[in-house]
Formats: C-alpha cells, sequence, structure tokens
C-alpha cells in the first residue's frame, strides 16, 4: 500500500488518495481492452503496446486526436458520465479510419476540478467501451485533478489514437475521379459536433432534459443529444478489405462543405440530391426550434450521415453489400463532378 499522502496538498484541492481510488476502480475497465494489446501496468510511467506487424511491411503510424467539446455540458446536466468516453474515442478512430489506419492503441486524458473517483470511473469506463468497439487498447491515460481552474463538478476530457497502415494501402484522395460515387453511412445523432449551437437553440441550462418528445420518437432531448458517436471501425476495415475505396471522410463538425471537400482533389466536387439525404428527427427539430437556415444546418451538423466512403461505380453494389453485413444501412448520397465549389445540394 502507498505511503504517499499530503495533507498540504489536500488542503490546496487535491486529495491525491482520491487518484489512487480512481486507478483502482478504472482497471476493470480497462483490462478489457488488453485483449487487444499488452497487458497493462496502471500506474505505470508510459504505455505499452505490443505490434503484430506480419501482414504490414511497410508500417505507417497514423495519429488523431480530439476532445468531446461542450458536448460535456449535456452530461454534467444529466449527471450521466458513462457514455462520453465514446465520444472521445469516436472522435479520434474516425479520423484515422480516413486514411485506411487499423486503430492499435488509446490515451486519455481526464482534467477536472474535483477529482471523484466514481464518477472518473464511469468516464473510464466510456472510454473503454470506445476501445472494445475499435478493436483497440486502453494504455494509458492522465486523470489531473486541478482546483481553482475547472469548477468541482466539471472536467474535460480530450484523447489520442494511434494506427496503423501499409504505405501500399494508405488512401490517397487523388484516386478519385469524375463520375465516381459517394456512399453515406449513417450516423446516430448529432455526434460530438456542433453543441454551442444546440445548447444555444435549446437553452439547455433552463430547459426539460427528461420529458419524452414525441419528435425525437418518444424520446428525451438530453437522451437524444447524449447518444454516443457511432464508431465505424470495424464496417470501415471490412470494406477496406473486400472493395477498393478510394477515398473517406469522417463528417464532424463543419458539416457537408467543409469535410467533403477534405477527401476530394483540387476542381472535383460533389453532387447531393437533398432528398436523398436521410436526416435524422434530431436535426429537423434544432433546425425548427432555432430557425436555423438550411445551409448553416448542413455546414454544422452530420445531418446523419456520419462518414461518406467514395468509390468507382461499378464497385457501389459490393460496397453497400459489405456494410450491410456489417450492420450498416448504407445508401447512395451523390456523384463526383467537375466543380471547384466543392459540395452542391441540390434542392429538386
Amino acid at each position: 500500500m502507498s505511503k504517499s499522502f499530503s495533507e498540504s496538498y489536500k488542503d490546496a484541492g487535491v486529495d491525491i488518495t482520491a487518484g489512487y481510488k480512481s486507478v483502482e476502480l478504472m482497471k476493470e475497465h480497462i483490462a478489457r481492452t488488453a485483449q487487444f494489446g499488452h497487458p497493462v501496468d496502471i500506474g505505470g510511467f508510459g504505455g505499452l503496446f505490443e505490434m503484430d506487424l506480419s501482414d504490414t511491411p511497410n508500417p505507417v503510424l497514423v495519429s488523431g486526436t480530439d476532445g468531446v467539446g461542450t458536448k460535456l455540458k449535456m452530461a454534467f446536466l444529466m449527471d450521466k458520465h458513462d457514455t462520453v468516453g465514446i465520444d472521445c474515442v469516436a472522435m479520434c478512430v474516425n479520423d484515422i479510419l480516413c486514411v485506411g489506419a487499423k486503430p492499435l492503441y488509446f490515451l486519455d486524458y481526464i482534467a477536472c476540478g474535483k477529482n471523484y473517483p466514481e464518477k472518473i470511473a464511469e468516464i473510464v469506463k466510456g472510454v473503454s467501451e470506445g476501445c472494445m468497439q475499435s478493436e483497440a487498447a486502453l494504455i494509458g491515460g492522465e486523470t489531473a485533478e486541478m482546483p481553482g481552474f475547472y469548477s468541482e463538478d466539471e472536467y474535460d476530457l480530450a484523447g489520442f489514437a494511434v494506427g496503423v497502415v501499409d504505405k501500399s494501402k494508405l488512401l490517397d484522395k487523388n484516386n478519385v475521379k469524375e463520375g465516381d460515387v459517394v456512399i453515406a453511412l449513417p450516423s446516430s445523432g448529432v455526434h460530438s459536433n456542433g453543441f454551442s449551437l444546440v445548447r444555444k437553440v435549446f437553452d439547455v441550462e433552463n430547459t426539460d432534459l427528461t420529458t419524452p418528445i414525441d419528435a425525437l420518437n418518444g424520446k428525451s432531448l438530453g437522451e437524444t443529444l447524449l447518444t454516443p458517436t457511432k464508431i465505424y471501425v470495424k464496417p470501415i476495415l471490412k470494406l477496406l478489405k473486400n472493395v477498393t475505396v478510394k477515398s473517406i471522410a469522417h463528417i464532424t463538425g463543419g458539416g457537408f462543405y467543409e469535410n467533403i471537400p477534405r477527401a476530394l482533389p483540387e476542381g472535383l466536387g460533389v453532387s447531393i440530391n437533398r432528398k436523398d439525404v436521410r436526416v435524422l428527427p434530431i436535426f429537423d427539430y434544432i433546425s425548427e426550434t432555432g430557425n436555423i437556415p438550411e445551409r448553416d444546418m448542413f455546414n454544422t451538423f452530420n445531418m446523419g450521415v456520419g462518414m461518406i466512403v467514395i468509390v468507382s461505380p461499378e464497385d457501389v453494389d459490393n460496397a453497400l453489400s459489405v456494410l450491410k453485413e456489417s450492420g450498416e444501412e448504407a445508401y447512395v448520397l451523390g456523384n463526383i463532378i467537375s466543380d471547384s465549389e466543392g459540395v452542391t445540394i441540390c434542392q429538386k
């Protein structure tokens, strides 16, 4: 048992023993992911990961980092902390998928005003679940108690993922050609972007978040907004093994207009028929409640499309079939056109 304890540090707002308890409570969650890497000895100075590169002769490591953002305010208001960790993992691993990389491991960073061990363990439980969905090892992290910087009941959550892809299999957007087809993978909801606007529209600090709402299929606003970001690792990796994918975009903050062009070479754009976009009810509810113009909605939110993949016309049916086998109700969203404007959403 550690003899580490400082009464003076505790009087300043940092309880070292609470940190030890947090570590003990989170161990079971971290242990779930050990199957994907090297067994973790929590409390060390560095996370270990043993790589099997037998099928990756020219490995390229790919990294991604992100946080949950102001969606955390919803977790505070609902006092529900076991899903935002999924969001944190998702925002990182979905990004590195876009170059064709398989996630290997993840580390988290939690900064809080006061270390409540049970709450920290709930956060890490969500991170662990995100790692399980990503088949990535949770090999370490940091919990920083920062009194006076954060209020006692609030925290911030961020993390980063590392993945690997063989150099020969790196996705190159310059392979995209006019006439190629854009396939949409549905989102689970708002994911983790646009919450500053969401919070303003609904004035969430002064709104009933628990009453079921007909427009949200009988779910409450709080439950709907806290729905975790969808993790696309398994369906995308399966797709990459079976279909020639030319490019991928993760639809995050900035919506269609910012993210889809990142997957296209210069001079090409995408044409989307508005009626083909399967918009989720929450986005209609946001638009109607806040009187948000449709152009702003598509430039802020994912609108029901969490990720897009681009394939040749002859590969569309196979791609849709493979994705369906993975449980994805994917569909054709649009076509690649010669257009320097990036994204055109047709209202016909």
